[in-house]
């Protein structure tokens, strides 16, 4: 028996269901309405269309085998009706019947279904400052806002540039300027750090130095309070309480909200913060009304609240399971991870599960492991370092979280990837290091990145390793009187330890090489609580255990070492 099923958003969780929708039941009437002109486009692409990585508008809307996904296309090829530049206004529950509104014709009418399903997406934060509307001032909303941004900049009307927001589309869209177009490029962000929520402080701070050595300008903890705009309304400046930028263009890139007015409206459970909730069906509090994509609220599965997660990847799978269960097929949506990855320049940062800050804010005894292993084997040309974060509760051993930092390749991805699917099914750390993963000097260390991370929070959680924190480390750099009785211990190459032992002085940096311990282990201090310092912490961690071997346990470990410090950058460095 046919059926009747409407689906309210075409860009992402809306065309998937459709499309799969009439995979499993082909009799079926399926309708989709969007408000837009251009749908069923890749808006996670848009910053690399203004960069020019995408060269072509249309290829953010065409298959892989290149035909353009518009009404034509959706009729002729899936059979599914596709009403563009069409809003929806109402739901009839009672009646189940939708009210819509042609935008250009303003003509209403009202379309019937079975089931009805809503894909309304997420609309961008405009902040209530002065100078919002000005001209030069974009969100990143649509397809039609980018391709009007790089027409400016490729009329040569842009020379400097302000995006207001550090969160991952800001910062993908402050390097499109600063690399393509080599425009003059800051970058606002009202919290302390990048990256707020997805990633811990040090991992935003190694990201934040990439940036600014290729020439973007960062300012955390600063917001915008005002947009200024000259005599013909055109946009020139961005005002902070701590300066002012000059702007020929604006992009306001502070987050997104779930639009879910439409399911509000018709009484259905959303969200104190807008979500709209629903079961693991999909289902909303209508059974014959069903939701997916940017709009909903998603169960966390480490923290086993409700979130927030408007990401196209997630989209498409959660239209997928929403047409199943509309189709009648028992499909599940459990939740989210909370999975990201991103580029930056040539930099790569990702994380999956929850920050160590979250997981303290949550209630779990929280810790975690700090890495810098190579990316590959270290015999192989062009290695390179990369950092793990490992967040874990010591009490269950169950990890929360793993985040990466490192070259634009595929050693960060992997095991973020990897860690995702772990952590959504509760693994603990004896999981972890276990874990079997492909290995072949070009892609891997024959101990994987991930095992390495597992084995250092085993060490943590068991005693055996004693770490101290970067900030507290960095703290003590900056100011010795905060802990006098300490001293690091380099046991690096004597030719890098040198040039610290001469700055700081023989009673601040004791150098004693990781191969001649065992013999010279007199010249380490009795009465000073040790900093070992290597270049990823893994001879730091043997050298703890060596030094504690022998009654000398008033030593921490700096894990990461100065792999990690290189890359977070300090006044205290030597100028390379």
């Amino acid at each position: 028996m046919s059926k009747k099923v409407v689906i309210v958003g075409g860009v992402a969780a809306g065309p998937k269901a459709a499309c799969h929708l009439k995979r499993v039941q082909p009799g079926w009437d399926v309708t989709v309405v969007d408000q837009d002109s251009m749908i069923s486009y890749g808006g996670c692409g848009i910053p690399y269309y203004v960069g020019g990585d995408v060269s072509d508008e249309a290829e953010l809307r065409s298959t892989s085998f290149h035909m353009v996904r518009d009404e034509p296309f959706f009729a002729d090829a899936k059979g599914v009706e596709v009403l563009t530049r069409t809003k929806a206004l109402a739901i009839d529950r009672q009646n189940k019947k939708l009210q819509v509104k042609n935008l250009d014709s303003g003509e209403e009418q009202e379309l019937p279904y079975d089931k009805l399903m809503l894909a309304t997406g997420a609309f961008p934060f405009v902040l209530p400052i002065p100078g919002a509307e000005l001209d030069g001032v974009f969100t990143i909303a649509n397809l039609h806002k980018a391709i009007e941004i790089k027409k400016r900049i490729a009329a040569g009307k842009v020379g400097k540039v302000v995006v207001i927001g550090g969160g991952a589309i800001g910062i993908e869209m402050a390097e499109s300027f600063a690399d393509l177009w080599g425009l003059e490029t800051s970058l606002v962000e009202f919290m302390p750090q990048l990256l707020p929520k997805l990633v811990d402080a040090d991992f935003a701070t190694m990201l934040q130095g990439h940036l600014e050595e290729m020439k973007v300008a960062v300012y955390t903890d600063e917001g915008a309070t005002e947009i200024v705009g000259d005599s013909d309304g055109k946009v020139v400046a961005v005002k902070t309480p701590q300066r002012t930028l000059e702007a020929d263009l604006v992009v306001m890139a502070a987050g997104v909200r779930p639009r879910s007015d439409l399911a509000k409206e018709a009484g259905l459970l959303v969200e104190p913060w807008g979500g709209i909730t629903v079961n693991n069906r999909l289902q909303t509090s209508d059974p014959d009304i069903y939701a997916a994509g940017d709009c909903i609220a998603a169960k966390n599965l480490v923290t086993g609240k409700q979130t927030f997660a408007p990401m196209g990847s997630l989209a498409n799978r959660e239209g997928r399971v929403a047409a199943d269960n509309m189709a009648g097929l028992a499909a599940s949506f459990e939740g989210v991870v909370g999975s990201f990855i991103m580029k930056a320049f040539d930099r790569c940062i990702a994380a999956t599960g929850i920050t160590y800050e979250a997981a303290v804010a949550e209630g779990f005894d929280a810790d975690y492991s700090l890495t810098a292993p190579a990316d590959r084997a270290h015999f192989f040309p062009n290695t390179a370092a990369v950092i793990f974060q490992m967040v874990f509760d010591k009490r269950t051993r169950r990890v929360l979280g793993l985040q990466g930092f490192g070259m634009m390749n595929d050693s960060i991805s992997a095991r973020i990837n990897a860690a995702a699917v772990m952590i959504s099914k509760g693994a603990t750390i004896e999981d972890f290091m276990m874990a079997e993963m492909a290995y072949a000097p070009p892609f891997s260390a024959a101990i994987d990145s991930l095992n390495a991370a597992a084995f250092v929070a085993d060490n943590i959680c068991a005693g055996r390793m004693r770490p101290v924190s970067m900030q507290r480390f960095y703290a003590w750099m900056d100011d010795f009187s905060t802990e006098p009785d300490w001293v690091a211990l380099d046991i690096r190459h004597p030719k890098e330890a040198a040039v610290f032992v001469e700055k700081f002085g023989a009673d601040k940096w004791v150098a004693v090489p990781y191969a001649e311990m065992r013999q010279c282990f007199a010249e380490v201090p009795d009465d000073k609580t040790l900093i070992i310092l290597c270049d990823a912490g893994t001879r730091s961690f043997e050298v703890q255990v060596f030094l504690d071997h022998i009654g000398k346990t008033n030593s921490l470990v700096l894990g990461g070492g100065f792999n990690v410090i290189r890359r977070l950058g300090a006044d205290w460095l030597p100028q390379s």
